[in-house]
């Protein structure tokens, strides 16, 4: 899929920056850009308005929330349908230990990312709460050893 919104170097240096750091002062965003204070906030709320920039995030380390364990769940659901996959949705995105939902194509339905205090509450977690739902016909865990992000993202060069 092709981008639609143009970016020229001053707004990829935005998002570059903000990425690193959201907290940035405009002023400092201004002065690493070499534009005026003015020009940087203009930048910064034109890419808000055109939906590049989403919002903006603290990161939370959940091990430091007493969840340092993490792991894929990947669900498969039978039937495939909306009547049953928009409710599952909604359960799993309520449950604490969830971090992150992914519907995808393939042989399975669901991706879950979840965060818990060790390898029982994950026990616990797949056969009290997930494989007691009769729409999830299938469920395989995987635990994850570390976890890293590429910190900046940039438009597609193809």
């Amino acid at each position: 899929m092709k981008h639609d919104a143009a970016l020229d170097s001053i707004d990829l240096a935005i998002l570059a920056e903000l990425q690193n750091d959201a907290r940035l002062p405009n002023k400092e965003l201004a002065e690493r850009l070499g534009v005026a204070p003015s020009t940087s906030l203009e930048r910064v709320r034109s890419l808000r308005r055109r939906g590049i920039i989403t919002g903006f995030r603290a990161t939370v380390d959940t091990a430091r929330l007493g969840r340092p364990l993490q792991a894929l769940l990947a669900l498969r659901v039978r039937p495939h349908a909306s009547r049953l996959v928009d409710p599952l949705r909604a359960f799993v995105l309520a449950l604490p230990e969830t971090i992150t939902l992914f519907h995808v194509a393939g042989p399975q339905d669901l991706l879950v990312h979840v965060a818990v205090a060790d390898a029982d509450h994950l026990h616990r977690l797949v056969l009290e709460k997930f494989l007691v739902r009769q729409e999830i016909v299938h469920l395989e865990t995987t635990l994850i050893f570390k976890t890293e992000h590429q910190p900046v993202q940039r438009p597609s060069e193809m």
